[in-house]
């Protein structure tokens, strides 16, 4: 006897089907649960990071996540400076830097986000193929670095808790 998915709950909490030899049906409840968007954070790589520590304490990974904050915060501070002042380039070698600094411990929406500055700051669409002019160059970038400051923080939130979680004395200062 076998039977086959009927429907699936929109929301996600149940699963129905119909028994094949009519006998009647079965509804299963799939619990729900609140997972980091896979978009945020690219695990692998971050576990790679991980896998560099020493101790349980992760104090390699931390310094390296938190000069990762640093760099990050005083990179939107120059991107901030070069968008008031029109500056493309300024703005493409800065989303460049951002985007190589967040590839490396994973942080994947900033990573994105700062390659499509990186295409813009060059006068070329989010892709990096066509040319732009700079009018909407600097159009699309003024949005896209008030996202990006956002991704930033969801990570920086998310990182610090996943520290925190596995601090001992409960920080979530700089190593």
């Amino acid at each position: 006897m076998s039977s086959t998915p009927n429907s699936i709950n929109s929301v996600g909490s149940t699963l129905d089907w119909e028994e094949e030899d009519g006998s009647g049906s079965t509804t299963i409840e799939i619990p729900t649960f609140e997972l980091p968007t896979f978009e945020l954070l690219d695990h692998e790589t971050f576990d790679q990071l991980l896998e560099m520590d020493d101790d349980e304490d992760h104090d390699f990974s931390r310094s390296i996540v938190w000069n990762y904050f640093d760099q990050a915060k005083n990179t939107f501070d120059e991107m901030d400076r070069a968008l008031d002042s029109k500056d493309l380039n300024k703005l493409s070698q800065l989303g460049h830097f951002l985007k190589g600094s967040s590839a490396a411990i994973g942080v994947t929406k900033v990573k994105a986000s700062c390659e499509k500055i990186q295409h813009f700051g060059n006068k070329k669409d989010e892709a990096g193929t066509n040319n732009i002019s700079e009018g909407l160059a600097l159009k699309k970038i003024e949005p896209l670095l008030k996202r990006v400051k956002e991704e930033y923080k969801e990570a920086e939130d998310y990182l610090r808790r996943f520290y925190q979680d596995r601090d001992t004395t409960g920080s979530t200062d700089s190593p």
